[in-house]
């Protein structure tokens, strides 16, 4: 389970953030409760959550300076912040300091609650599996010549290109632009597409073809899916499109590329998916 502290002056509001949901179902639990951000930070210090949820605006220190010092300190939790439209300019910080997401007060609702929930899951789904740094020996053999590296860690320690990188690897398969990308760290597209380039050596679209790419060898290698199925979970809904890329990245087609894995021999009747 991951752990979550609830941070808010307020506890008729920390008791409906903490009601509102069925925690455990989603992966998570609530390991602690802070009513100031002094006692937040103590926490984080003392527990390392992996996740917390804050109210932007409090007395002694607001939302923005607890994760500003939570990053400045090393610690790694994942932030979402509450609250109220009248705090955009609250809001517009905590992101450029690495905030996964915020939350309206008057609209949150399970629904809104269990979305943002699920999609820091995926970013800690994300940085799990290799926290060492390196990459599992099969993984590794599972990624073609000159991919990019699976792990965001390994790219670039810049907080808005950061954020980009997390996202792409937990929602590789939904549909991401780069004016959607601009859009998650409230910067211009050209801006946002030469400082990708500038720091990863990737384009936007090629990182995300590659991560795409990663994903459906994985499922090729260890699974029956017809070729357009993996095309589809790995987020090609033009199956043409997705042969096409892979092939690009690959050398092979993707029924190319299953019938070496499986024979340790290249296809002599395949040529095509």
């Amino acid at each position: 389970m991951w752990k979550v502290l609830l941070v808010e002056d307020e506890v008729f509001v920390r008791e409906s953030v903490r009601e509102i949901i069925a925690w455990e179902e989603l992966g998570f639990t609530v390991c602690g409760e802070a009513g100031t951000g002094t006692e937040a930070l103590e926490f984080i210090r003392r527990e390392e959550p992996d996740l917390v949820i804050t109210d932007i605006i409090m007395p002694d220190m607001d939302g923005v300076e607890l994760l500003k010092q939570t990053r400045a300190e090393g610690h790694d939790s994942r932030f979402v912040m509450l609250t109220c439209m009248s705090d955009f300019e609250y809001v517009r910080q905590a992101m450029e300091y690495g905030a996964s997401n915020y939350i309206l007060k008057l609209s949150m609702s399970v629904n809104s609650l269990r979305d943002t929930l699920r999609k820091i899951r995926g970013e800690l789904l994300s940085r799990e599996p290799q926290a060492s740094g390196t990459l599992p020996a099969e993984a590794a053999a599972d990624r073609p010549p000159g991919a990019p590296p699976l792990l965001h860690e390994e790219v670039t320690s810049h907080p808005e290109i950061q954020k980009i990188l997390q996202y792409i690897h937990a929602h590789y398969a939904e549909d991401i632009t780069v004016k959607s990308m601009s859009q998650l760290v409230m910067m211009g597209e050209n801006y946002v597409s030469t400082l990708f380039k500038k720091k990863t050596g990737h384009t936007l679209i090629h990182y995300l073809h590659q991560v795409r790419v990663n994903h459906a060898i994985h499922y090729l290698r260890h699974s029956d899916l017809p070729v357009y199925e993996v095309g589809h979970r790995v987020g090609f809904l033009n199956d043409n499109y997705f042969i096409k890329i892979f092939k690009r990245l690959t050398g092979q087609t993707p029924s190319q590329y299953r019938q070496t894995a499986k024979t340790g021999r290249p296809s002599e009747t395949a040529v095509s998916s």
